[in-house]
């Protein structure tokens, strides 16, 4: 015999009790002697025998009615074959695990990974009785724990199911031991099972560390385990990418997206349509012919902007078992127009060269809506930056600190910087006036002039490996001799802060070229070589428009317009202190959740941690104010959704003594055999409380039958006394 709760025991020692009770009654009391007594004294020796008689039943049905109680409390269980003439129940404590990241969602309506899971759920179910502790935890992004403890009830637990859900999120494989553990450890059961429902997805399972093995095993000290496969086949068709490739987001144009569709199956596929969409209304269909297993390929789609404002476009496919990585979305915030204001600290012949760039087009037709202007830098306390979009300083030999505070501003205000140097620029004025008051405008401390000629004389060339970086995309198209052809002679050293991003970089020493940061909603751009040609070659090359055209398209637009993912947070930057203390977030099921603004990095800024769902937010300052769309994506690393083998899986379970289940009647036999132990709490329980009974109507009977004797002992002190007066 085992107890679940031991130390209860220590409660039968409260049996002391009734016992002390007894005794302390018949304690002796000073005796009298009467002569009419001697009359009554042989009845009264019979019914004293009878009274101890009584006393002692009481006594003893009292003490086993509390040590019986006492038993049930402590919960004893013993194994299946012992104490078998007790009876006893079937009882184990569940932690039943379910997966729920996206990939479960793959399958025909009604018959997805997930819809498998919850019937084998159900099939757990059947073995439970009323009153067992059950916890349910679905694993996916968070996880959720959507039952701790639980006493098994029937259609409560079924209603728990009904509104499960896969999330739109990955699973860490590795956090699930940890997580079963958890749960095992905050319950009390004679016995407990872990049941693990998944897909066996092939992504997860093979990067699953040996830690999660040692897990699994130490895991069987605690509750046996069960682990049980909704295997699924391997088709499945992404959209792993959609995003600007060129053009301005300015009204009256059309700009150029490229769409990815990957096919994540083991077979061939034809004939995929990938449909664009702006603001719902279909606007784009390309068709990609082919696409090879474990292949991707790529469509461009034309979206033309007829009007200014946020703007909505989403990329999908259709005729695919799993929709969540069906569809992309992006936010492109279009323009009016587009304004950029080239100020030139040297001869002028820096800004010509940028102007040229940025005006570079290959239809030759001029745009109204894009202006490009090149001032001498005597004249920029004159312009009025409100009317500007994109700054860039070239060769500036220095600012003052209200300059920098107004280009502080400027950037912060959603609008963008670029900064090139030159042999004007004094560093050590632009490193004291840009760092002053927490204004950090530059992404990096400027350092001394380096030389990075060879020793043939020929300048340093561009690394062509590049980031994935909205501005290197055209990049990456050119063919490597262009990037060798780029020569570097001399460049700024420079330390960047820790919030940069290096872009370009030079080959071989890796030495940052552009370097980006963000700053409050805009974003600067810091070149470590001029715009001119005494430090390079680099605008006598085709990388030098393209490069220009492309950081001021990412420049002109807003932070709304970079895409997340689910689990990303999404932050609301302020200029300045805004009168409202909470922003606010709708999301795509049309939740709305308020965030307080906070002051961070000398700017106020509202973040919402997390975001759980796949669609498009509404960011607003306000209750009242307008939304600001921002795209969230799902991650479609999980889009691999392959299972492994029942051969694979068993493989790579070896070893942990967890027990797999491939059907229904595996599991129902699988349960069955492991539940060995039978749980008496309830016949004790019951047993005690038939005692109290019992003792609860003697007690009554006893006290009835001594106030009936009372009331015949009543008279009898009047007899000698008449007797006396006889």
């Amino acid at each position: 015999m085992s107890f679940l709760n031991p130390l209860l025991l220590l409660a039968g020692l409260g049996i002391a009790l009734p016992i002390l009770a007894h005794l302390l009654n018949r304690q002796q009391v000073k005796r009298t002697d009467w002569a009419a007594m001697q009359f009554l004294n042989r009845n009264l020796r019979v019914r004293s025998r009878q009274l101890r008689l009584r006393d002692l039943l009481l006594l003893i049905l009292r003490c086993l009615a509390l040590l019986l109680l006492v038993f049930a409390l402590s919960r004893p269980f013993w194994l299946a074959g012992s104490g078998g003439w007790l009876g006893g129940e079937a009882r184990a404590g569940v932690v039943l695990a379910i997966d729920s990241s996206f990939s479960m969602e793959h399958g025909p309506e009604g018959a997805t990974r997930f819809n498998r899971a919850l019937d084998q759920a159900r099939v757990i179910a059947e073995e439970l009785l009323p009153g067992d502790p059950v916890s349910i935890i679905l694993l996916g992004g968070e996880d959720e724990v959507i039952a701790r403890n639980m006493a098994f009830d029937p259609g409560q637990f079924e209603a728990l199911l009904q509104k499960a859900k896969p999330v739109p999120a990955g699973m860490d494989l590795d956090r699930v031991p940890k997580r079963l553990k958890e749960l095992l450890d905050d319950m009390d059961a004679p016995q407990k099972e872990a049941y693990f429902i998944t897909d066996a997805q092939g992504r997860d399972w093979q990067r699953a560390s040996s830690n999660f093995q040692t897990a699994l095993s130490d895991l069987r000290e605690e509750a046996e385990v069960f682990f049980i496969p909704v295997l699924g086949a391997p088709a499945n068709l992404a959209v792993t990418n959609f995003e600007l490739v060129s053009g301005a987001l300015r009204k009256g144009t059309t700009a150029r997206y490229q769409a990815t569709v990957r096919n994540c199956g083991d077979e061939t596929v034809s004939v995929v349509q990938v449909q664009c969409r702006v603001e719902g209304v279909q606007i784009d269909t390309k068709t990609i012919p082919l696409i090879n297993a474990g292949s991707s390929e790529t469509v461009s789609l034309f979206v033309p902007f007829h009007n200014s404002g946020a703007t909505r476009i989403t990329a999908e496919i259709s005729g695919d078992f799993l929709l969540a990585d069906n569809v992309r979305r992006v936010v492109a915030v279009v323009r009016d127009r587009v304004s950029v204001l080239c100020v030139d600290g040297s001869d002028g012949s820096s800004g010509r060269l940028l102007s040229a760039a940025l005006l570079a087009r290959g239809d030759g037709v001029e745009d109204e809506n894009y202006i490009v202007r090149s001032v001498p830098w005597i004249s920029m306390p004159s312009e009025k930056l409100e009317e500007v979009d994109v700054l860039i300083l070239a060769d500036v030999p220095e600012i003052t600190l209200e300059q920098a505070k107004r280009f502080s501003r400027h950037v912060r205000q959603g609008n963008g910087l670029v900064w090139f140097p030159g042999d004007n620029v004094k560093t050590a004025v632009w490193n004291d006036r840009v760092s002053k008051e927490g204004i950090s405008l530059l992404p990096a401390v400027l350092g001394q002039l380096k030389n990075t000629s060879t020793d043939t004389g020929t300048g340093t060339p561009l690394n062509p490996s590049m980031p994935n970086h909205g501005i290197t995309l055209p990049l990456r198209s050119l063919p490597e001799d262009l990037f060798s052809e780029t020569l570097f002679l001399r460049r700024l050293e420079v330390e960047p802060s820790p919030a940069s991003f290096p872009i370009l970089s030079l080959a071989g020493s890796g030495a940052p070229i552009l370097i980006e940061h963000s700053l409050g909603r805009g974003h600067v751009f810091m070149f470590t070589t001029s715009a001119g040609t005494s430090w390079n070659n680099m605008a006598q090359t085709p990388v030098f428009p393209m490069l220009m055209q492309q950081i001021v398209t990412y420049l002109a637009g807003r932070e709304f317009e970079r895409p997340r993912v689910v689990g990303d947070s999404i932050s609301l930057s302020y200029v300045e202190q805004p009168d409202a203390t909470d922003a606010v977030f709708d999301t795509p099921s049309d939740q709305t959740i308020k965030v307080p603004v906070q002051e961070h990095r000398d700017q106020f800024v509202a973040m919402l941690e997390n975001s759980r769902e796949a669609g498009f937010y509404e960011a607003r300052v306000s209750v009242q104010a307008p939304g600001i769309p921002v795209a969230v994506n799902v991650d479609t690393s999980e889009s691999e959704v392959a299972s492994l083998t029942p051969t694979q899986l068993n493989a790579n379970l070896n070893g942990t003594g967890v027990t797999v289940t491939n059907s229904e009647a595996e599991l129902t036999a699988a349960i069955e055999n492991n539940r060995t132990e039978r749980s008496f709490w309830r016949n004790f329980m019951i047993a005690g409380l038939i005692f109290l009974l019992v003792e609860s109507l003697f007690a009554e009977r006893l006290g009835k039958s001594k106030r009936a004797s009372d009331k015949q002992a009543d008279p009898l002190p009047e007899t000698p006394t008449s007797a006396q007066d006889a």
